[in-house]
């Protein structure tokens, strides 16, 4: 079969990724492989996208090959998704699938994203290889590998494919009412990232904002930044923190994003996303490297679409949330109520910035900070700035350096396996794990 190779890393012929695909071309010489560097090639495929139209018309299977950029494909992946949807090629009927490699961190919700991406072009989805950096390099890597394509053939020869979900139907906004408010002076700095354009109904939703917002804000229209390209993954920046780009992004996150209170994202739902140009805006981020520099700070968003529709677009936002230490104040939306729910955002993030408010993570945070945790203490020597972060914030919690809870449990573990000795114990046990939380309590007994 005709399988077209959709490299979606802006390394090129230099991605780790590809050479996985590379590897499964050795071993099914039987199929006709075409590779399309659209990571590299983005800025010429906005110029001329039909050179990549005629190759997707004429594939049989499209694999989708990338590595996974802060929680979702590459952004310049994300602008081929756009070009191919605005260019109206006919995909119905074909395969597609993908292959990632990361560490792990959220490729769940990369492989969600291009999957619904292909639902919405009509393409029949097999379920992706999620492979580890180094898997290639392993007997069961390979393994792994060869199954995996093996499994997508039978899918093809059998007409099998994940089951097609329904669709989210047509976005019809809510109108936004802007109250009169007084231009004075305001305390505090909120700043509102967005990329809407003026006259649209999230502008109006970013218009209310500012005017209920009792605290000072600010815009940054992210359209007006005059962005060189997107995140090449070429860790230059990983030691100095620069990066190897000259727009001056880094300098400018630091002293005029970063440097607020709280940030207030504005979006309209693009492709199951926050789009193109917002992804460019967090893979870019990486000159903070793996750094939850504004941990603490709250956070909210502004979302013109259909968000309820959007359940992995609503875990990125909160996942995103929850790895950065960041209170999620709130998602005002423009599907049924969107005054109410903008007034409530901002009352929510004035309390959080008054009180402090910081609740503890979730899987989503801890999780996600424990591939981090793990990925930086072994990258140290390259990624100093990560490592000295890390360090110097407690974030190398490793559980076997706690010898005295380990100790204790071996204990508590040779009771448990001793049955005389545990029936002669009664309720002794629960007795004894309440006795450090009924100090808390005052000595009291509690129910």
């Amino acid at each position: 079969m005709r399988i077209l190779i959709i490299n979606g890393s802006p390394k090129g012929e230099y991605s780790i990724t590809l050479q996985t695909v590379l590897y499964l071309q050795s071993r099914f010489p039987e199929h006709e492989y075409t590779t399309l560097h659209a990571g590299q090639k983005i800025k010429a495929l906005e110029k001329d996208f039909t050179p990549a139209a005629e190759a997707l018309a004429a594939a049989d299977l499209i694999l989708f090959a990338y590595p996974v950029y802060t929680f979702i494909a590459t952004s310049q992946l994300h602008r081929f998704i756009e070009l191919t949807k605005a260019s109206g090629v006919d995909l119905a009927g074909k395969y597609a699938a993908q292959i990632t490699t990361s560490k792990h961190f959220y490729d769940v919700t990369a492989h969600r994203y291009v999957e619904e991406n292909c639902h919405d072009l009509g393409l029949r989805v097999i379920r992706g290889l999620s492979a580890d950096m180094d898997d290639l390099l392993t007997e069961k890597g390979q393994t792994e590998a060869e199954k995996f394509f093996r499994y997508v053939c039978w899918c093809m020869d059998k007409g099998h494919a994940e089951p097609v979900p329904e669709p989210i139907p047509d976005h019809i906004p809510k109108p936004v009412t802007v109250p009169e408010h007084s231009a004075g002076d305001k305390p505090g700095d909120v700043v509102i990232v967005t990329d809407c354009d003026e006259g649209t109904n999230l502008a109006a939703m970013i218009h209310r904002f500012r005017a209920v917002m009792p605290y000072a804000t600010r815009v940054v229209n992210l359209r007006e930044f005059p962005f060189q390209g997107g995140c090449l993954g070429c860790f230059r920046c990983a030691v100095s923190g620069k990066c190897i780009y000259k727009d001056g992004f880094d300098d400018y996150l630091r002293s005029s994003i970063q440097t607020a209170q709280t940030i207030v994202y504005a979006f309209t739902v693009r492709d199951h996303s926050m789009g193109a140009l917002f992804k460019m805006y967090d893979d870019r981020q990486f000159c903070n490297g793996h750094r939850t520099v504004t941990m603490g700070m709250p956070v909210g968003y502004l979302v013109s679409g259909a968000y309820s529709k959007e359940a992995n677009l609503q875990m990125i936002l909160e996942g995103r949330s929850q790895v950065g230490e960041n209170f999620l104040a709130g998602v005002a939306t423009d599907e049924t109520d969107p005054n109410a729910e903008i007034d409530r955002l901002a009352e929510t993030l004035v309390w959080a910035l008054e009180n402090r408010y910081v609740p503890p993570q979730n899987f989503y945070g801890i999780g996600g900070m424990k591939i981090f945790r793990d990925l930086i203490w072994l990258m140290q020597g390259m990624m100093r700035a990560d490592h000295k972060f890390y360090k110097s914030h407690g974030q190398y919690d490793f559980p076997q350096k706690n010898w005295p809870t380990m100790l204790k449990m071996y204990a508590v573990g040779s009771l448990l396996a001793n049955p005389k000795v545990l029936a002669k114990m009664g309720n002794q046990m629960n007795e004894g794990m309440l006795m450090p939380y009924r100090k808390v309590l005052g000595g009291k007994k509690k129910s």
